[in-house]
């Protein structure tokens, strides 16, 4: 464990408004890392699990929106978990290593002698402590989450190599085309801060091998398309792959659920994941009812407490209600997330679907989606209206639209 004098800093790399694109029509309302996942922002999710970490001292936010979009829930946060929370705002890219650096003064401020940096798009349990005890009898400068995946999912993140008896991570590839391993990388990490000075190295050759060019009146009039600028540094490809099998970095294996949520429809898998965690962490988050006076809850279910269900309906499993939503009787919601003030009219069904802040769902209509669909989720946008009797099935409707005929395999613009 962490002695008393040592302090730990966490960042959470937030990303930006151009890389949430595959998260529309749902971030067109709200940036991404805050839309709700089991009734909390996504990236309350990797904030409460830094709170479990010992002798904590700050937690950054690091990315490309406005300051202004995340100063209430910085606010918010801080004060509901007592530690602090700051924002920083990044002025261009900087790469997910060059990132990190770029605030390297502001990180190491309370002299930390571990940085645990994560990606606020990745779903699980964060296992932060044991992480910190294996890194910590590992002995090297950094150690990255991982876990075990199909092999025909595999290529799809990064893959990597470990020694099975030291867990010194031997090979490390992004994406490869063809396969490696089946053990990927979690996006999450914990370092010495000796990793700004690897970052650093890597700033310095790439300045050194400009200046090179420049030398070369030859050189320099071959333009070479794959120069990045020095101080934008990818973790993956310029950080990890060098550094594997130098005994600088080894591997934390978590055997619990883990998934990335780059689209809409991941939400409400990860919502569920989540709602099934509450079960050991946070049980009085889940909802109750036998269906007397109030409504019948089936599985892991959160309801937020300014909503109104009526007693009739039957909700769950894996459905989250967020503020001041208004479920009518005999309503039957599952599989579904469920945002502010939406109203939800008699006998209606929702299933597998995302129904957008404000939005109305119409006396017996129905929501839905396949789930074994290439698209697998129906997803309404802000203010949309199905009127009484329609279906809605495996769509995506956006923002301020009026269904009065049913839809299906559809994007509605």
């Amino acid at each position: 464990m962490v002695t008393a004098n040592e302090r730990v800093v966490a960042v959470i790399m937030v990303g930006g408004p151009t890389k949430g694109t595959r998260f529309r029509p749902l971030s067109f309302n709200v940036p991404k890392p805050l839309f709700p996942l089991a009734g909390q922002p996504m990236v309350h999710h990797p904030i409460s699990a830094c709170k479990r970490i010992p002798n904590l001292a700050q937690i950054y936010l690091i990315g490309f929106y406005e300051e202004r979009e995340f100063a209430l829930y910085v606010s918010s946060i801080s004060n509901e978990l007592k530690v602090p929370v700051r924002y920083l705002k990044e002025d261009r890219p900087h790469g997910s290593a060059g990132g990190l650096y770029h605030f390297r003064d502001l990180i190491m401020e309370d002299d930390p002698s571990h940085i645990f940096l994560l990606n606020c798009d990745v779903c699980c349990s964060f296992p932060l402590p044991q992480m910190l005890d294996a890194h910590k009898r590992y002995g090297g400068m950094g150690t990255i989450l991982v876990v075990k995946v199909s092999a025909e999912s595999a290529s799809e993140f990064g893959e990597l190599v470990a020694d099975p008896t030291t867990n010194e991570l031997l090979h490390y590839t992004e994406k490869p085309e063809t396969f490696v391993s089946d053990r990927i990388n979690c996006g999450v990490y914990i370092f010495t801060p000796d990793i700004f000075t690897a970052i650093e190295g890597v700033s310095t050759q790439r300045k050194d091998r400009a200046n090179l060019r420049r030398v070369s009146s030859f050189e320099a009039m071959q333009p070479d398309p794959r120069t990045l600028p020095a101080n934008y540094v990818r973790l993956d490809q310029d950080i990890l792959s060098p550094l594997a099998g130098k005994k600088q970095l080894y591997i934390y294996e978590t055997n619990d659920f883990w998934e990335q949520i780059k689209t809409p429809g991941m939400s409400i898998k990860c919502s569920s994941l989540y709602l099934a965690q509450f079960r050991h962490t946070s049980p009085h988050l889940l909802a109750n009812g036998n269906g007397i006076k109030k409504a019948s809850i089936t599985g892991d279910v959160y309801i937020h407490p300014s909503a109104k269900v009526h007693p009739s309906a039957k909700i769950g499993p894996s459905v989250s209600i967020s503020a001041n939503a208004r479920i009518g009787a005999g309503a039957r919601l599952k599989h579904c997330i469920i945002l502010d003030d939406v109203e939800i009219k008699e006998n209606a069904v929702v299933s597998h679907a995302i129904v957008g802040w404000k939005s109305s769902i119409g006396l017996w209509a129905r929501v839905q989606a396949n789930y074994n669909a290439k698209l697998g989720v129906t997803i309404l946008g802000e203010s949309v209206t199905v009127e009484d009797e329609v279906v809605v099935f495996n769509s995506i409707v956006l923002p301020h639209k009026t269904l009065n005929v049913g839809v299906q395999d559809e994007i509605l613009l």
